[in-house]
């Protein structure tokens, strides 16, 4: 039982789960600012194009009531979250791909083995210099530079 939840708090501790927490969170606030402005905005307009007042965008048979305001409401704010995730996240998602994808987007610079020795010789040729201003440190054997001796690296 003990591995169960263990994979289940690295579950819920991934990046991954917790941008899409986000994402939702930020969704539903969007979500509901959207209906609001149609609510509060377009609703009385078609409320003012269907007939004015009230009764605006009801149709009426008998007794029963037909609100197509209501649906055409709903119909404008689900087209207008569409377009501005489609806007915001999808077309600059897919940009970023496309540059990726044609190479003109490096990812990240990272040295070779190579690079990193030979920054780590240059480093140690530094402090060897440093040192050698102040005159060898004591119990050490280095021969000197222009003493037809090997080389070091």
């Amino acid at each position: 039982m003990a591995p169960m939840i263990k994979g289940f708090k690295d579950f819920l501790l991934r990046g991954n789960v917790i941008d899409l927490a986000v994402a939702v969170v930020i969704g539903a606030a969007f979500t509901a600012l959207v209906g609001s402005f149609t609510t509060s905005f377009l609703e009385p307009l078609i409320g003012l194009v269907s007939g004015g007042g009230v009764d605006g965008g009801i149709y009426k048979v008998d007794e029963q009531e037909f609100t197509w305001g209501s649906f055409v409401n709903e119909l404008i704010t689900f087209v207008l979250t569409a377009a501005v995730l489609y806007f915001v996240v999808v077309t600059p998602m897919k940009r970023l791909l496309e540059r990726r994808a044609a190479g003109e987007e490096p990812g990240p610079v990272v040295p070779t083995q190579v690079e990193l020795l030979e920054e780590i010789r240059d480093l140690l040729r530094a402090q060897q210099v440093g040192t050698d201003r102040s005159g060898p440190p004591a119990g050490s054997r280095r021969e000197p530079a222009s003493g037809g001796g090997q080389e070091g690296p």
